[in-house]
Parts: structure tokens; sequence; C-alpha cells
């Protein structure tokens, strides 16, 4: 099966560049901080590429890439792409000392859609629960996830047959409350 579903991986997702109530809420209140060996501004088309160890930081939320393109559609919505070998983000889950992380060779965020996509060698993680795929997206908007291997020319050390691979841990049970 080359595509896997499921509802868990819907909060994997939805942290990811603070479009859900898992990530850090104090982080969209936060600044943005970009750091990059270069910068080429073209107002004209809105669209600002950052190059060379691009750092991007807004509060617990942290992307790094070897290029960063943000770009602003008419109706004011940001769309970026992250490239890398690999990019990687990581933010602070909401309310829990636990973080989201993933990494791809490219992920983009389209604020108008609400929806990111991990391109080639994708993982993401959240706690000890982990996905690896050559595509992973996530529709915050629809509430759906997808991940898609890529056949064994996608073939990682984490993923050998270049099929998609989830480890998810049991969840803890609460309590039983005393009589």
């Amino acid at each position: 099966m080359r595509t896997l579903r499921y509802s868990l991986l819907l909060a994997f997702m939805a942290s990811m560049f603070a479009v859900n109530v898992h990530a850090e809420k104090a982080d969209r209140e936060k600044p943005i901080e970009l750091e990059a060996d270069s910068v080429q501004v073209n107002d004209a088309k809105k669209t600002s590429t950052y190059t060379g160890n691009v750092i991007l930081t807004q509060g617990t939320l942290v992307i790094r890439g070897d290029r960063l393109i943000v770009r602003e559609d008419k109706e004011g919505f940001q769309h970026s792409t992250s490239y890398g070998n690999p990019t990687t983000f990581k933010q602070k889950r909401d309310g829990k000392n636990e973080y989201m992380e993933g990494s791809a060779q490219r992920i983009e965020y389209d604020g108008r859609m609400d929806k990111v996509q991990l391109f080639t060698k994708a993982w993401v993680k959240r706690g000890e629960d982990i996905v690896h795929g050559d595509y992973i997206m996530y529709d915050a908007n629809a509430e759906y996830a997808e991940v898609i291997s890529g056949g064994s020319q996608a073939a990682t050390p984490a993923t050998p047959g270049g099929r998609v691979r989830a480890i998810i841990q049991p969840k803890k049970k609460p309590a039983a409350d005393a009589p």
C-alpha cells in the first residue's frame, strides 16, 4: 500500500508553521526573526528570498534550510518554501513539554489553504511517534493527512524499501480512580 492515512497524522502535521491549536499559541504573537547569508526582496512581486544558512525563528518555532522563499498573495496570505539538504523545523506543542519536529528536502506552506507539504526523504516526529515517507501532506482545513512512499528509488536508512513507515507509541491509560 503506497498511501498511509491515519487520523493520528492529523495531529502530527497540525503544529507545523503554527497552523493549529497544537502549536505553541503564543508563537503566533511573536515577531519573526530571519537570519541568512543574503536576502533579495522584490516588492513588485511581494517576494523575499533568503539564502545561505537560513534560520527562521518565531517563538518556539525554528525552521532551518539553505534557501527560504516567502511570497504574499493579493489577499495578503503568506506562502513559503524552504529548501535544504535537509530543511528542518521544530516547534513546542501548546501546553506540553513536547516538541514537534520534521525534515525533508523541501517544505511548502500555503497560508491560504492552510496546507503543509514535505517533499523527498520526509519525516515528522511528535514525542516518540514518528512517520517517514517521500511525501507528507497535512491540510488543516480538511483535517486530512497523507503520507506517500517513493518506492525503492526513495529508500533511506529509515525506510530501506522506500515504503511509508510509522511508529506510534501506545497511549497511556489514565489511572483508575480508587473507590
